[in-house]
């Protein structure tokens, strides 16, 4: 499978403040709560073990929808002239299972793709380009986008239900001014874990709905809602995969059921 990493400003500089936030949040869980109050008790490992597990599964979700081809329309190996192909379209009224062809890339792509401004490329099924990510969302990494939110929701919900049960708990041996950096440390932690819960919750939400019924969230800004008759059951499979329902939980590469368009350039 091929990884593409789009250079683009504000996708990096949101990159960094995901990763940034995954190392603080690790460092402040572990060395301002778990160890000075559990130490190497069995609940202190297994709030290590659970909370590096998420962050892992957290930071491995990203990557792998970071450079995962969303579902980019591939480029003919010669140049075609669509000009009669568009002037012919705009006479007649398209509907969403037609073949179009993209003005800014002069590709012949197939239902349901957009031209993506940020990656410049024509996306099958896009849903959103997400600067969290760096990429865009599309049929082929969406799986993926939906563990990162997952892995987020939980990694903060854990975080502030440490932060909940050791607050009023001081840390022995710590003078005045320790306890108010300490408790400074776990508030910039709150605020994070919170920010990025809003942001999850919302964002979950709506890839859920844009799933069980069909549609992306471009296709909704156009008012194009789903008019599939698949169970959404149906759905599901073909975004997280077949095989086991567990392997839904896990970034790993699943067989997607998303008709597979074979770009015929002789029109």
């Amino acid at each position: 499978m091929a990884f593409f990493f789009l250079k683009d400003p504000c996708g990096i500089i949101c990159l960094l403040i995901t990763y940034s936030s995954i190392i603080y949040a690790d460092y402040v869980v572990l060395a301002e709560i778990v160890v000075p109050q559990h130490g190497d008790s069995i609940s202190g490992c297994l709030h290590v073990v659970v909370f590096n597990a998420l962050l892992f599964l957290l930071f491995y979700s990203h990557v792998k929808a970071m450079l995962t081809d969303p579902g980019y329309v591939p480029f003919p190996e010669i140049a075609v002239d669509f000009s009669e192909t568009r002037r012919s379209s705009r006479k007649k009224n398209l509907n969403d299972d037609d073949w179009t062809v993209c003005r800014q890339c002069e590709l012949f792509r197939p239902p349901r793709s957009h031209h993506c401004r940020v990656c410049r490329r024509c996306v099958r099924k896009m849903d959103h380009h997400c600067p969290w990510i760096n990429n865009c969302v599309g049929e082929r990494n969406q799986k993926y986008f939906i563990l990162f939110l997952f892995y987020t929701g939980l990694s903060c919900l854990h975080a502030l239900i440490l932060i909940a049960t050791s607050w009023s708990d001081p840390i022995p041996d710590q003078n005045e001014s320790q306890k108010t950096y300490h408790r400074i440390r776990l508030i910039a932690l709150i605020v994070i874990c919170l920010l990025f819960c809003l942001f999850v919750i919302s964002v979950l939400y709506d890839q859920f709905y844009s799933i069980c019924y069909d549609v992306t969230a471009i296709e909704i800004g156009t008012k194009r809602e789903g008019k599939s008759t698949k169970m959404k059951k149906q759905l599901l499979i073909e975004t997280f995969g077949t095989g086991s329902y567990l392997k839904w939980f896990f970034p790993c590469s699943s067989t997607h059921l998303a008709q597979d368009y074979r770009i015929d350039y002789n029109v």
